[in-house]
């Protein structure tokens, strides 16, 4: 029995584990197995494999049971998931129940999670813009938060790295607030969009209007071939996944890719409970894993681990990792694990409409969504009562009507020959949120899962930061749509609770001082230097950019540091 035990053991022992099989975990299982580390990726949710696991992919509105619509019965059993734009009846699947899923909300707080292979890179608006040092430097120079360890040179080659695999759209719009990337060519703006951009540059100083940068192949490289993957076709269905791969995601990318090197071993119903720590060696050792279905309880080694299993979990998962040396979460010693959280608040938005440009009429499907502001507050100098800034999404639809009211002949005449209405705009803000120590999660005492794990408790919420820059959205944009000869304009300030915006970040942040942070310049943890953090939970702030390929930067950042520390010896 005993031969057993070991053989049982080696089986369990790789050279690296991920926890987590999103975003960030996808490019950490890439990047490990290309680097030949026998490579374990723990997944909390089922197997979802690309093209085969895309029920709904290719299904018509007529065969969806509702046409698309979400039934009340179904609305009413997932009050929080139901709040997400992409819950609908083509992508249920992709979204916890959440009644299996239960948390705390000593505040209010919308946690939208998706638990399978793939996570939330299955439903992401796949909107991707690098960090410039204005973000870098933001904590520094604004005086919230710590320093970050690092600046934009620092990243800069490994946004470039990321870039051209997971292939970006984009123009070179030569922006020192928004730095360029590796582009493949840009969706168009249309032409209200465009009309709004030239009144932006000749009416306003440092305001801009650009094609929105997004994670779509609009021209393949070879790079992209290779992966299996192919040109987008502007479906704009991306939310049930792409069997075209045409947008990046885990599930067409980096997981295959990982799976190609013959090092991956992935495992889905496997819900990571601690990382486990040696208090003899000093260092973790391996993850206790509760298994899904069964709820055996089973533990697995490794010499590096990467705790990648989206910002708010690897707090949970960190802060139940305990030990004698670490009784309050590992590498906790300055008790700021969970502490921090921040995100991004999505909750203003403006309409208008515009009588000119009327020869022209909207045509095909644009998958950026169509333009972009970025940031113009408070970046090169302070210049409002608010820290910080938003940037701004911007599109313009021209949509065709028909009545309906009649029947017969002139019922089908209608529908045959719509008409075209008036061109409509929108925006909505994309503001950042100042870290606090009072927005924080942590461990219920005495609630726990389905598979003994203690429930998070969530304190995060709003403040005045995020008042004055609400309403400084709405002036501005209002301003900026009048001076567009825009009409009918309306604002729009939802009462939703943070989260719904999902890019919550925080938690285990980056910085210099182990004092002050959990993680170093190479998302290393300070005091368990064989664990790495590169998901929403390592930043140290959240700048208004979407977060998403900055985590990729990041992942392939630390794991070309890892695996050179592990070739030194070093961990």
């Amino acid at each position: 029995m005993s031969n057993l035990a070991i053989d049982s053991v080696k089986d369990r022992t790789f050279d690296a584990i991920v926890i987590g099989s999103g975003i960030s975990g996808g490019w950490a299982a890439k990047e490990l197995t290309e680097k030949g580390l026998k490579t374990l990726v723990l997944e909390r949710g089922r197997e979802v494999k690309h093209v085969v696991d895309y029920p709904t992919t290719n299904l018509y509105p007529y065969e969806l049971a509702h046409r698309g619509e979400v039934p009340l019965a179904i609305q009413e059993a997932a009050p929080i998931a139901n709040r997400c734009y992409a819950f609908k009846e083509d992508a249920l699947h992709f979204f916890v129940k959440d009644q299996e899923h239960p948390y705390i909300q000593d505040k209010p707080f919308d946690w939208i999670r998706g638990y399978q292979v793939g996570g939330k890179s299955l439903l992401w608006a796949r909107q991707t813009q690098r960090w410039s040092d204005f973000d870098f430097e933001g904590p520094a120079r604004d005086g919230f938060a710590v320093d970050w360890p690092i600046r934009y040179n620092d990243i800069a080659p490994w946004y470039s790295y990321v870039e051209q695999f997971a292939g970006i759209s984009g123009n070179r719009d030569g922006l020192k607030e928004l730095p360029d990337g590796e582009f493949l060519p840009a969706y168009p703006l249309n032409a209200v969009e465009d009309y709004f951009k030239g009144v932006l540059a000749k009416k306003y100083h440092g305001r801009h209007v650009i094609s929105a940068r997004c994670a779509h192949l609009s021209k393949p490289n070879q790079i992209h071939l290779d992966q299996g993957r192919v040109q987008c076709q502007n479906r704009v269905l991306c939310q049930r996944g792409c069997p075209f791969g045409g947008y990046f995601s885990s599930n067409a990318s980096t997981i295959p890719w990982a799976q190609k090197t013959g090092k991956l071993t992935l495992r889905p119903f496997s819900v990571a409970h601690s990382v486990i720590y040696d208090e003899q060696q000093g260092k973790a050792i391996g993850v206790k894993v509760i298994d899904a279905q069964t709820k055996e309880e089973i533990d697995f080694f490794a010499k590096i681990i990467f705790v990648n299993a989206a910002a708010l979990n690897t707090n949970l998962i960190l802060l139940n990792s305990t030990s004698n040396r670490f009784p309050d979460g590992l590498g906790n010693d300055s008790g700021l694990l969970g502490r921090y959280v921040a995100f991004h608040n999505y909750s203003a938005r403006i309409s208008a409409e515009y009588d000119g440009l009327m020869e022209f009429k909207t045509d095909g499907r644009n998958p950026a969504g169509g333009g972009y502001i970025p940031r113009f507050r408070n970046v090169f100098k302070q210049e409002t009562d608010f820290l910080r800034g938003y940037a701004a999404g911007f599109s313009a639809y021209r949509a065709s009507n028909s009545d309906t009211s009649l029947v017969g002949r002139s019922l089908k005449d209608q529908l045959l020959n719509p008409t075209l209405g008036p061109w409509r705009v929108g925006s909505h803000m994309m503001a950042e949120t100042i870290p606090k120590a009072e927005s924080y999660v942590a461990l219920s005492e005495d609630k726990k899962d389905d598979w003994g794990i203690p429930l998070l408790k969530i304190a995060i919420d709003y403040d005045d930061n995020d008042a004055k820059m609400k309403a400084d959205y709405i002036e501005q944009l209002t301003e900026m749509f009048t001076e567009a000869g825009f009409t009918n304009i309306q604002s729009n300030v939802a009462g939703q609770a943070p989260g719904l915006d999902i890019h919550e970040m925080g938690g285990v942040r980056m910085g210099n001082d182990p004092k002050t942070s959990l993680l170093n310049k190479w998302n290393q943890m300070h005091r368990c230097s064989n664990v790495f953090v590169t998901d929403g939970a390592c930043m140290t702030s959240t700048s208004t950019q979407n977060p998403s390929l900055t985590y990729m930067a990041f992942t392939a950042r630390a794991v070309d540091y890892a695996v050179n520390e592990l070739k030194k010896r070093n961990l």
